[in-house]
């Protein structure tokens, strides 16, 4: 890992926000897409580098990973004869 930062939350009108050290290299009206993990963390990224992200976690996965298929997401079969037609609506 780099280096640790510490960061303050503070209130902003009806939200919470977070101050980031400058060193880390964000800029005002850098725009973020911040992911929260089970664990509690999270991670962030300016959003221009998102594709550069996906592409760093490609190998990631170790390769036994769904070696026995995807486990137990058995859906039940679906009636695709009633309806209107409205997707949105079933």
């Amino acid at each position: 890992m780099g280096n640790e930062y510490r960061a303050k939350v503070f209130k902003s009108g009806n939200s919470v926000a977070l101050r980031l050290p400058k060193a880390l290299g964000f800029s005002e009206g850098d725009d973020v897409i911040v992911v929260p993990h089970d664990d509690g963390s999270f991670s962030l990224w300016r959003s221009e580098e998102g594709a550069d992200v996906l592409l760093s976690l490609y190998g990631s996965v170790s390769e036994g990973f769904m070696a026995d298929g995807h486990g137990d997401i058995e859906q039940m079969p679906r009636d695709w004869s009633a309806g209107d037609g409205d997707a949105a609506a079933a």
